[in-house]
């Protein structure tokens, strides 16, 4: 299985960095709603909504919103990303609401009540927002890069999904070395405040570091870290909240579509909690 992981993590990776690198705002943005949809119909499984045509038209309800966002958007002197900014807003409120949620381990975990409007609920709110922010991040500085010829904008884009990725495997490598205390042991048994620690600093350390490549100035270091520690702890709740679904629900992995990894939804609940932090972070401070 570790094979399996790490050959799916080796094709996976790069072409999501060209992807982010290379393509337009216009063409990722189309591409992540089709990601961020295929993690959405795996959070209707988790919230135990088992009829396909029931999923099919939430599915549609949700890219209807998309579209919507995006017309609404454009104007005659160019797109304006206002309405992504306040849905970035609206998934960060989100998630300081999901806190409590993930304190209060029996909330929802009842599907015969109205558990399952919430879990609909939150998944709206955590993939619209997240998409806004990834869109808004990767067009929000349109000049050229240190390196090439590539727009600030997708290396921010670059700098924060590259965080959360070094904070799961820092995680991971040091909760396996020297985890000793749970950090929420009902809801996800393997994770340490150790683990949380190691993934802190491998998080922050990497947006450290690729930050530099769109650009920031020596000056802006404090601030980018700043953001990085935010939105780093903001990953680590949707990372729990995912695991509480998942506990609800009775199952291991969101799905099986990804050899080794789960579904799409196991590799996107950090991503989730993380972009609208570092992108509001990243406005707020001016970097």
């Amino acid at each position: 299985m570790t094979r399996i992981r790490l050959i799916a993590a080796l094709v996976m990776a790069p072409a999501a960095i060209a992807a982010i690198l290379l393509l337009p705002t216009a063409w990722l943005v189309a591409l992540a709603a089709v990601v961020f949809l295929l993690g959405l119909w795996e959070w209707f499984d988790l919230a135990d909504i088992d009829e396909t045509l029931a999923k099919t038209v939430l599915l549609l309800a949700h890219v209807a919103l998309m579209v919507a966002l995006v017309w609404a958007s454009r104007s005659g002197s160019g797109f304006s990303f206002a309405l992504f900014e306040l849905a970035t807003l609206v998934g960060v409120v989100w998630w300081l609401l999901a806190l409590v949620w993930l304190g209060r381990y029996q909330f929802g975990s009842d599907h015969t009540t109205y558990a399952r409007v919430f879990k609909l609920a939150a998944g709206a709110l955590a993939i619209i927002p997240a998409w806004c922010a990834l869109g808004w991040l990767h067009a929000s500085d349109p000049s050229v890069s240190v390196v090439g010829s590539i727009p600030k904008g997708h290396f921010w884009l670059l700098t924060a999904l590259m965080m959360v990725w070094a904070a799961d495997s820092g995680a991971y490598f040091v909760g396996r070395q020297f985890g000793r205390h749970k950090l929420s042991p009902r809801i996800s048994p393997n994770k340490t405040v150790e683990g949380l620690l190691g993934g802190l600093v491998a998080g922050v350390a990497m947006a450290l570091a690729i930050s530099l490549l769109a650009g920031a100035e020596r000056s802006q270091l404090p601030a980018i870290a700043l953001v990085a520690t935010v939105a780093t702890l903001f990953s680590v709740a949707g990372d729990l909240f995912e695991s509480l679904l998942k506990r609800h629900a009775g199952v291991k992995d969101s799905g099986t579509l990804i050899p080794g990894h789960g579904g799409v939804l196991d590799r996107l609940d950090g991503v989730l909690a993380a972009l609208p932090a570092f992108a509001l972070g990243k406005g707020l401070m001016g970097f």
